[in-house]
């Protein structure tokens, strides 16, 4: 149950240019008000809002001096959250605006019930690692960057076939020529790891999966390995395509051949708050349309 402490400051990140999450922010934030909490916004979000501006700072501002963020919106607006607010050990709750809500799992509609139990301590923290990934050419590091979900190495803007080798720990795992490979975290075993083919961990789980992206041969299969394990891919030939590795589904970084990509677990996690009766498999039931008990 809740281990949060007293809270005082509590952030509202939501994603702008929709009616009905501003419509939910302002809610939210009204019912946040009323209550006497001190109430922070991201800036872009303020225009959107009734009344006074309220106090702003940005997503990374609040991991310094908010005790809780709520993110109001779908679960690519967590994710985002979720690489800025993992290193300071913020607890974030999601408020689903999106299509799917893997990790925003409070509907608008019950919000005010929902807050009222995890206000008062009635939650449930689950943590959730995150992947760190840097890529080196001749030795030297020409990009970074973070995710929650995946890393993907991709042929970028041409439809071809690229060639890379995997290494797990330091051991040659395999070369494969394929669109590419999915490094996924458990969190984002249900996003787009699972449409590749990818098994569905759950997020309790200290793995990664490495998941091939329609490799050119029939017994290349998805590998889970431990979550501590250093991966390690090195770019190989290519001819039309521009080859680059993403991050969470972010603007990738661009390779040429011979570029090593590392893929490691982030030392922090992202704190991320249930209500005391969230159920993985429920949610799985839900999302994924699984069967329900028979009658």
């Amino acid at each position: 149950e809740g281990r949060l402490g007293t809270l005082r400051n509590i952030g509202i990140v939501a994603r702008v240019g929709s009616d009905e999450v501003h419509a939910t922010a302002a809610q939210v934030i009204h019912y946040l008000d009323e209550r006497g909490f001190r109430v922070i916004v991201e800036p872009a979000l303020t225009e959107y809002l009734p009344g006074e501006p309220s106090q702003t700072a940005s997503v990374r501002q609040m991991g310094e001096i908010c005790d809780i963020v709520i993110v109001i919106g779908g679960d690519g607006c967590l994710l985002g959250a979720s690489r800025a607010l993992a290193k300071f050990g913020t607890p974030i709750l999601g408020v689903n605006r999106g299509r799917l809500g893997f990790l925003t799992d409070i509907k608008p509609d019950e919000f005010k019930k929902r807050l009222d139990d995890i206000l008062s301590g009635q939650y449930l923290i689950e943590p959730h690692f995150l992947l760190d990934c840097q890529v080196k050419r001749n030795g030297k590091p020409v990009g970074e960057g973070d995710a929650l979900n995946d890393v993907v190495l991709h042929p970028g803007i041409a439809v071809q076939m690229i060639e890379f080798e995997l290494y797990i720990e330091g051991q040659f795992v395999y070369s494969q020529r394929s669109d590419g490979l999915i490094v996924s975290t458990p969190t984002g075993s249900t996003a787009y790891s699972l449409s590749a083919g990818g098994t569905i961990m759950h997020p309790s789980l200290d793995a990664i999966a490495l998941v091939p992206m329609y490799p050119h041969t029939l017994s290349s299969r998805p590998i889970v390995v431990n979550g501590n394990s250093e991966i390690k891919i090195i770019v190989g030939h290519y001819r039309a395509a521009s080859p680059a590795v993403s991050c969470d589904g972010q603007p990738g970084i661009l390779l040429e051949t011979n570029d090593v990509v590392y893929v490691r677990k982030k030392p922090h996690k992202l704190q991320l708050i249930h209500p005391l009766d969230h159920d993985f498999y429920k949610t799985c039931r839900s999302k994924l349309g699984w069967g329900s008990k028979l009658t």
